[in-house]
């Protein structure tokens, strides 16, 4: 590209993504964007200057040709791009929604030197939807079976990742899900305003197609064990069970009805639907006044969805100050627009109940921020004297999870760590147990989608070339 085409490249202002209104889409679970229509996804795609050293494409999980599937989409071949995308990723509509781009492929982006960066999340986003919505989904040819099987436990992100990629290897696969539908966090964690489920479920239907068996309500550690697995036919393993494990915070009150980890919560309105009760009959106490701790974007998702389903007040309770939230801003920015609240600065230490164990203060105190902790950020310390209680009938705990515990429970050959994560070498995800791999939540702990499916292409690399030579 010559000089004169990326300067005026350049000048083209960054395109918004259209949207519902805040005091509209806080009364519905429907998808808050709407997309980039093809007008506006062209012109956001003329933004890329098609850099010589792409370091958007380092910045990927999943080593995404980037300026590749952006520039088919400025030269207005949408389906091309959507392929283009599905070469390293199998979940490119669900990525496109839910990745954090802004600490990624973004974040690097050169044109984000000058400006604002090209947004590669939108791009990708609108590139798999064009295709699922024209019926342009093609299953591509399946190479001749190699005689090898694999099974994959948990059809979460990364479960699904290794699937999709050892499929087109050549391998027969099937996934075990404990749930009674594939998708894992995708399904009981992410809201529908966030992830329609629909997308999640076309994603997965892709992967059927393309000859990945998945059994549901398969609960793998129960019914039958990993050395039975490879035992019964299957040549190699992959665990990816995930942090589904509540962290709770340990102080008096917890057990109190109105007390919700996130995980109950989020399960409960996503994946059982309580949002549509009583069509679906699974109850959530709705409550009037909501408080959720913590500050990631599990808490950020529990108190968006709160605020549909609350009818007066849904606040965020985080210990460290707003330069220190780890959620994404995006999902920040849309909470405040829908009129969440934030009492930063801010510890519960106690529960309070009636007499009949219902949920009616939070006895909080002050913090303030002291030395950095292990994580880099200031860490927080109480202030003496500073206890000070709130009304509450709903309380939703969002501060963190642990590993799945069932496998290493069951297989104390795969070693773990001393928080119960299982260790992997990180190039290859292969454990400390021959022909068991791994990845996802249940190595990393809670993490994203795209760290997740970033480790399943690497321990699909590394199991293909075991299933091949047998060499581990």
């Amino acid at each position: 590209m010559d000089p004169k085409e990326i300067k005026e490249r350049m000048k083209i202002p960054k395109q918004a993504m259209p949207e519902q209104a805040p005091e509209e889409r806080v009364k519905n679970f429907y998808e808050v964007p709407y997309g980039y229509t093809a007008e506006l996804a062209m012109e956001e795609a003329k933004r890329c200057i098609q850099c010589k050293n792409p370091l958007c494409v380092g910045g990927c999980p999943v080593n995404i040709d980037i300026p590749w599937f952006i520039r088919l989409i400025a030269e207005g071949k949408f389906v091309e791009a959507a392929r283009k995308l599905k070469e390293t990723n199998g979940l490119p509509a669900v990525c496109g929604r839910v990745c954090p781009q802004e600490d990624q492929c973004e974040k690097v982006c050169v044109v984000g030197k000058k400006g604002q960066p090209v947004s590669i999340g939108r791009l990708e986003r609108f590139a798999a939807d064009y295709e699922r919505e024209h019926a342009e989904v093609t299953i591509p040819a399946m190479p001749k079976w190699t005689g090898k099987k694999a099974a994959v436990v948990g059809a979460g992100p990364a479960g699904l990742t290794v699937a999709g990629d050892l499929v087109k290897k050549g391998h027969k696969v099937t996934v075990f899900e404990a749930l009674h539908v594939a998708g894992g966090v995708l399904m009981y964690g992410i809201p529908e305003f966030r992830l329609p489920k629909k997308i999640v479920e076309s994603e997965v239907e892709y992967l059927k197609k393309m000859g990945v068996e998945i059994v549901c309500n398969a609960v793998v550690g129960k019914l039958e064990t990993i050395d039975e697995l490879l035992s019964n036919g299957y040549n190699a393993v992959f665990v990816g069970t995930g942090a589904g494990l509540p962290t709770f915070m340990n102080i008096p009150g917890e057990n109190l009805i109105g007390v919700y980890s996130a995980n109950e919560y989020l399960t409960r309105v996503n994946l059982m639907r309580a949002y549509q009760f009583p069509e679906y009959d699974t109850p959530v106490l709705r409550g009037k006044k909501v408080v959720v701790i913590g500050g990631g974007n599990t808490a950020m998702d529990a108190a968006r969805t709160a605020l549909r389903l609350c009818p007066e007040e849904v606040t965020i309770v985080y210990r460290r100050s707003r330069e220190e939230l780890p959620a994404r801003i995006e999902e920040i920015h849309h909470g405040e627009e829908e009129g969440l609240k934030f009492m930063l600065l801010t510890n519960p230490i106690k529960f309070i109940g009636d007499d009949e164990a219902r949920l009616k203060k939070i006895e909080c105190i002050k913090m303030e921020l002291g030395e950095p902790d292990e994580s880099g950020r200031r860490r927080p310390v109480a202030v003496k004297g500073s206890e000070f209680q709130i009304d509450v009938d709903v309380a939703i705990i969002a501060i963190g999870n642990g590993a799945n515990p069932l496998i290493p429970q069951i297989t104390p050959d795969i070693k773990v760590n001393k928080w119960g994560n299982i260790t992997v070498n990180p190039d290859t995800g292969r454990t400390s147990k021959k022909a068991v791999f791994s990845g996802g939540d249940i190595v990393r702990g809670g993490a994203t989608v795209i760290l997740a499916m970033g480790d399943g292409r690497k321990a699909a690399d590394s199991m293909h070339e075991y299933l091949a030579t047998g060499v581990w």
